[in-house]
């Protein structure tokens, strides 16, 4: 029996190799993106401002990153002891005001650099909803848990929204002209904003999003959040909230982006380090001193020492190479152990 729909998103014209450059950046899917990235062996600054809903905050980091600028001195505060910042998400804390000031700084420029030399930016919007700090009448990433009377909740407008992510855009093309943007709506519904508010806020980012592409022939949208409300529309594919995507959810996702998104070689790629990382998490079922497995890890080592020609497998070939040792020195008398 079928319990869904299959949706095959558009391929995207300007494919992702093996050696592309990508930052990811937004919500959490975002984040679940990049580790998928990652996890591919692809070189991936992964979501390094941490979660950030709204495009408002988006738009404001970026601008700051490319712009060689530090953060408002204004905007930090202190919450039991732990300093955070109210354009960045809770995830980048300090016990220290110096610290957090340094470490934020060095985020901003470590992302302003992989910017100028990217070759894709996945940018995921989450939600059009925004809090605003009443003292400073400015836009907060995050709250940081302190008194919801300090914030004013609300919905951005579409024409502002719209405006500032083409000004965003138009600073991206300015700074590094190949660079390609995919642009996602985030598939986790905010119940908390309730399902009206949440319904009306998606509608929101994903017009945005369509403008967008109508604008830019090097923005392209890929269609995460359709996959999941209508391709997956069932509660087996949702964590025990039932609000967030689970990791069956999210590989099938990966799925249909690498199959719209990668080139062939990648695509190829993929398929073959999948199977390498099927056999690295191998554990032997009747102990690890067998003549088989030795020749399996070392058909093993042959394979990653191939890979190596593209990508860095230095961590793997370690492993693999600390484990052959292991297996040899069980086959040697107490006294002639090899070093490792």
């Amino acid at each position: 029996m079928h319990f869904h729909t299959e949706l095959t998103p558009e391929p995207i014209p300007y494919s992702i190799g093996l050696t592309s450059r990508i930052v990811t950046l937004g919500s959490c899917f975002a984040e679940v993106m990049g580790r998928r990235l990652a996890d591919h062996k692809l070189t991936v600054l992964n979501n390094p401002f941490g979660t950030l809903f709204n495009p408002v905050s988006l738009v404001k980091l970026v601008s700051l990153a490319l712009d060689d600028e530090t953060p408002d001195d204004t905007r930090y505060v202190n919450r039991d002891g732990v300093w955070f910042h109210y354009d960045f998400h809770s995830s980048l804390w300090a016990r220290s005001l110096p610290e957090l000031r340094a470490s934020l700084q060095n985020v901003l420029a470590e992302t302003g650099a992989f910017l100028r030399t990217a070759d894709y930016l996945l940018l995921t919007l989450g939600s059009a909803l925004v809090y605003r700090h009443l003292e400073t009448s400015q836009v907060v990433a995050s709250c940081h848990k302190m008194p919801g009377a300090l914030f004013q909740k609300y919905m951005y407008s579409y024409e502002y929204m719209l405006d500032d992510m083409k000004r965003l855009l138009k600073r991206l093309h300015r700074v590094n002209p190949h660079l390609k943007v995919i642009l996602t709506v985030s598939p986790v519904r905010h119940t908390r904003d309730t399902l009206p508010l949440n319904s009306a806020s998606k509608a929101t980012l994903r017009v945005v999003a369509h403008e967008l592409t109508l604008w830019h022939d090097w923005v392209q949208y890929f269609p995460a959040y359709e996959i999941m409300l209508d391709d997956l529309r069932d509660y087996r594919f949702y964590e025990s909230d039932l609000i967030h995507p689970n990791s069956q959810a999210h590989d099938y996702i990966f799925e249909k982006f690498a199959a719209s998104a990668f080139d062939d070689e990648l695509r190829t790629f993929v398929a073959d380090w999948k199977a390498v990382s099927t056999s690295l998490a191998h554990r032997p079922l009747y102990g690890t001193d067998s003549s088989a497995y030795q020749q399996f890890l070392i058909r093993l080592q042959e394979k990653l020492e191939k890979l190596s020609g593209y990508v860095d497998v230095s961590t793997e070939l370690a492993e693999v190479q600390s484990r052959l040792t292991r297996q040899k020195n069980q086959d040697l008398e107490p006294g002639e152990k090899q070093s490792a």
